[in-house]
């Protein structure tokens, strides 16, 4: 896996990233912090990572449990170190299963796998944040 990030100019903190797959990610920094606010923040990047890291390993866990999964959300919540390295602290994650006939122990079960065995983003952050999670499951 690589990817390449290039700052696009000395007027402001604005990044481009390319990924080894080609595609494109803008990011940007804090308008305090020279940035324009055009774009999400590097640790926006790494949250929003670790949501679709674990959304990902949820409903592939589900599918081939034969579980009737019809959608899958998750809404992360974290809170940062005060001081450099101002790494995550704390992460909630909250997940909105959808399906029919959903098996609760089931979702729980993959919740916890990708947790604790599948998603390298998250288990990577649980060494410097307490990660817990809570989970909503939709009919239909």
């Amino acid at each position: 896996m690589e990817c390449k990030v290039t700052w696009m100019g000395a007027d402001g903190m604005s990044f481009v990233a390319q990924t080894g797959s080609g595609h494109i990610v803008a990011m940007d920094g804090a308008p305090e912090g020279g940035g324009h606010n055009l774009a999400p923040r590097p640790m926006e990047m790494v949250l929003l990572g670790t949501g679709g890291c674990t959304a990902y390993d949820v409903v592939l866990i589900l599918k081939r449990g034969r579980q009737d999964v019809t959608g899958c959300s998750v809404q992360l919540q974290a809170e940062r170190a005060g001081e450099d390295p101002k790494v995550f602290t704390r992460i909630k994650f909250h997940f909105v299963v959808t399906g029919k006939n959903l098996n609760p122990a089931t979702v729980e079960r993959a919740i916890k796998l990708s947790h604790e065995k599948y998603c390298s983003a998250s288990i990577m952050l649980a060494k410097t944040a307490e990660i817990t999670h809570t989970l909503e499951i939709v009919e239909g």
